[in-house]
């Protein structure tokens, strides 16, 4: 009897064993040894994830070779998919001759030239603020460098991933030169137009908490120029950094700039950068170190007119940077970080591109029409909050 139960005893072991077994089959191992479960694609085929490339790279359930993530297909595409705003003077709208500029555009640029080595092979996906989110989710945009404000329920529950801000900014108020408004305070019983789908409306509504007004909102931004100039419209809200490129393109035969006024008060906080699909660090990585190269740069002293005249120096971190050869122990080679990049990809950045401040400059400081003090966009060193990690 003992024995018959014995027996028993060990039949069913073999089966949990071979029920194990079967299960670990079905997950790959992530480069710290744990187990990464399967998971949906939007396409509905089963994926599995892994460490970013190398041993452990996976396929998708129809026999497709997985790569090396979003890295590998941006590679292989040849170009990146930018999700942009079209219609913000200064940081993202499309110029005269029909191309896209401004300094969110610039950073599609950058990303292209560190990424392919050509700040030119850009896909520009013109997106509303309602509808950012869903095209990041569904893989229709590779990044989105679009005015948008890094919050913790973005962060946490639309399957987003912030990176380093680009532009630190907060909300502010624009009104008729001519309407008698300099605070916020005499904005009662007005209406005040928002976009829709915006932490604008949100901080909207918590700013005017105990002043009675009407909200007005829209998807667009040119929808809310005509409502303003339609007279709907007592005041305009948004990021300060976007009220400023409005007014700085308002039409002259409605007064020009001259027309407008915005308002001293800044009423919240918008961190504004980069953000990119959940669960792809590799990516993630890949973008934010493009975006700092251009803060390092400028730390560095480096731009887009003197990179060249860097390749005899010997200090070791700008070598590192430059993607130049350093010796070591093992011979002279470049530095690689292990990001995936060419060990170049800063140097590509700042010739085609150009640093931090030539990016600002240009398109929203003192070589623009907003004029925009840095302010907290200065490099820690001259006081700003735009602090990049050690490069080695």
């Amino acid at each position: 009897m003992k024995a018959i139960r014995l027996l028993a005893v060990l039949a069913a072991l073999s089966l949990v064993l071979a029920a194990c077994t079967q299960a670990a089959d079905t997950t790959t191992t992530a480069g710290d040894g744990t187990e990464a479960p399967a998971t949906t694609a939007p396409d509905g085929e089963e994926t599995t994830t892994s460490a970013a490339g190398g041993e452990g790279s996976t396929t998708t359930a129809a026999g497709a070779p997985a790569g090396d993530g979003r890295l590998a297909e941006v590679q292989a595409r040849g170009s990146l998919l930018c999700g942009v705003n079209n219609t913000v003077p200064g940081f993202g709208f499309v110029d005269e001759t029909g191309e896209h500029v401004g300094f969110d555009i610039d950073f599609c640029r950058a990303i292209a030239a560190g990424v392919l080595g050509d700040a030119e092979a850009v896909e520009y996906v013109d997106l509303t603020a309602e509808q950012r989110f869903t095209a990041l989710q569904a893989g229709e945009v590779d990044v989105l460098v679009r005015n948008t404000t890094f919050t913790s329920s973005r962060d946490g529950g639309l399957g987003a991933t912030f990176l380093t801000t680009t532009f630190y900014d907060g909300q502010g108020m624009m009104v008729g030169a001519d309407g008698g408004f300099t605070t916020i305070e005499d904005m009662t019983d007005t209406t005040i137009c928002v976009l829709s789908g915006t932490t604008t409306e949100l901080n909207l509504t918590a700013r005017m908490a105990d002043i009675p007004y009407t909200p007005l909102t829209f998807d667009e931004n040119p929808q809310i120029q005509a409502a303003f100039i339609e007279g709907q419209c007592d005041g305009w809200t948004s990021d300060k950094s976007q009220l400023a490129g409005v007014r700085s393109a308002w039409p002259e035969d409605q007064g020009g700039p001259e027309a407008l006024v915005i308002l001293e008060e800044t009423f919240s906080k918008e961190p504004l950068g980069p953000a990119v699909l959940d669960g792809d660090s590799q990516w993630a990585q890949v973008v934010d170190w493009i975006v700092l190269a251009t803060m390092q740069a400028e730390e560095f002293g480096i731009d887009s007119t003197n990179v060249d005249t860097f390749t005899d120096t010997e200090d070791t971190n700008i070598r590192n940077f430059l993607g130049l050869p350093v010796e070591t122990e093992e011979g002279t080679a470049p530095f690689d970080p292990g990001l995936g990049l060419a060990p170049d990809f800063a140097a590509q950045v700042i010739t085609q591109v150009g640093n931090y401040a030539e990016i600002y400059d240009r398109n929203v400081g003192a070589d623009s029409p907003l004029g925009l003090e840095r302010l907290l966009n200065e490099l820690w060193t001259n006081g700003g909050l735009h602090y990049p990690p050690p490069y080695r």
